[in-house]
């Protein structure tokens, strides 16, 4: 998937000059739910252990690009499924920052729902062709409003600063810096803006050669730099059990790793699901390092991944979803089984409250990062102070060649003035997510997909 859209010098400097709106005062929601909280290597609610139980809910998947939370007539009769299967968590890939979600956030938190959101869209994201043009002030604005937009939620769980943007070709990892990066600058605006502590954390695609090189990345220097949890998709376990899917291998590798981990995505459709993951989810071999998982996912798409049918949902774009839901049998009610034969351990099941830091890896041939991050871009400094403003929402100029606001780095001690006008590429990659090529595109949030070396 292409995207035609590049930001002119002009429009770019017009978007970042402009007088950001000092952040809203937040008023009290008629539904609070406890925060949770991070301590050690797991999640809290209040001063209990908080496992994610949960699903990936992105109703037209990557065709449509929507908002299922900015619109009621979608995300109610989604809340009702969700009751029924048990829920506590979703993930939403997609948010509109320019629209409203009171009612939606309201629904959710009545069921006692948390959400997890990506920061990113298609248009506003780390570019893996060209990560340091795409980390600009244009682009954090974006995600800064983002934060604005949800920050008010109690039930607002945690926001992922990427998804999959670091993949199984050694140059993707030079993307690792400006995620991070941006990581660090979620959590320095979270603080700025006065809001709760919000955890920001990293979901990473599940490869061999990088998966826990990237856990001590987002996990090593400053206690500033550190995510506050780590997560990866995981698409091993297709029918089987806890070894032969290689669970309990790592199980084994993140022991001792100082940060929450959860599965962003879990799933496999070679066969009729049975859920048998959370199964080892919830059992002590795996709580005293893991924190639960988001099944990937709610609604049937082309990748046949779902559990719930929404009638003309894959007409045209897939913009309108808002017909029928029809539960896709007999795996919706396998998940429902699931979920009450499997519930969540008490006490603290082997969670650890030590919260340490890992060792920054040592580059080798899969590994090319630089431990020094990117320097936040000086016209993105406004908004701690005064606020993101209004969000350029789903449909903006986008960010992904606004390269005269890019940071400097050491690569480039003095910015980038020059950006990119390249176009994108597409990965054909077999080790990609299940999701398939153009899913991956937008659910993890990137227009261009690493097509050939990077050079910085």
């Amino acid at each position: 998937m292409k995207t035609t859209t590049v930001l002119s010098a002009l429009a770019a400097a017009a978007a970042v000059n402009a007088t950001p709106t000092a952040t809203l005062p937040l008023k009290a929601r008629q539904t609070e739910l406890e925060p949770i909280t991070a301590t050690g290597n797991a999640f809290y609610k209040g001063k209990e252990r908080f496992f994610v139980r949960g699903i990936d809910y992105q109703p037209g998947g990557a065709a449509a690009n929507v908002d299922p939370l900015a619109d009621p007539k979608v995300c109610k009769p989604d809340i009702e499924k969700f009751k029924k299967l048990g829920i506590n968590t979703i993930r939403v890939y997609s948010t509109d920052n320019s629209k409203d979600h009171d009612e939606c956030m309201e629904e959710l938190a009545k069921a006692g729902i948390y959400v997890v959101l990506d920061a990113n869209n298609p248009l506003y994201s780390i570019n893996r062709d060209d990560p340091h043009t795409s980390y600009n002030a244009i682009y954090l604005q974006s995600v800064f409003a983002t934060i604005d937009a949800f920050a008010k939620y109690s039930n607002t769980m945690a926001f992922f600063s990427g998804n999959e943007v670091i993949h199984d070709h050694a140059n993707t990892t030079l993307t690792a810096r400006y995620v991070k990066a941006t990581d660090r600058d979620m959590r320095r605006y979270i603080k700025a803006r006065k809001y709760r502590k919000i955890l920001v954390g990293y979901s990473a695609a599940d490869v061999t050669e990088n998966r826990l090189q990237t856990a001590d990345y987002f996990n090593c220097g400053t206690d500033e730099e550190r995510s506050d949890f780590f997560a990866f998709n995981d698409y091993s376990w297709c029918t089987s059990n806890f070894v032969e899917s290689g669970w309990d291998q790592k199980v084994k590798n993140f022991t001792g790793y100082g940060l929450p981990i959860f599965l962003s995505e879990y799933g496999c459709n070679h066969n009729v699901r049975d859920f048998g993951e959370l199964e080892s989810l919830m059992h002590p071999n795996m709580t005293s390092v893991y924190s639960g998982g988001l099944m990937y996912e709610y609604s049937e798409e082309p990748n046949e991944y779902g559990i719930v049918k929404i009638e003309g949902g894959d007409k045209g774009n897939g913009f309108d979803q808002t017909g029928k839901r029809t539960e896709m049998q007999p795996e919706f009610n396998n998940l429902v089984k699931a979920m009450k034969a499997f519930p969540a351990p008490k006490g603290l099941a082997g969670a650890s409250t030590e919260n340490k830091a890992s060792k920054c890896p040592e580059n080798n041939d899969h590994w090319i990062v630089s431990t020094v991050l990117p320097e936040i871009p000086e016209e993105a400094l406004q908004y701690f102070e005064n606020g993101a403003g209004k969000g350029p929402g789903l449909n903006g100029k986008g960010s992904q060649w606004a390269g005269h606001v890019a940071s400097k780095s050491p690569e480039f001690p003095d910015g980038d003035a020059q950006g990119s006008t390249g176009g994108s590429g597409s990965d054909d990659n077999e080790n990609a997510a299940p999701r398939g090529a153009a899913s991956i595109l937008f659910v993890s949030g990137l227009v261009a997909l690493v097509a050939g070396a990077i050079s910085l």
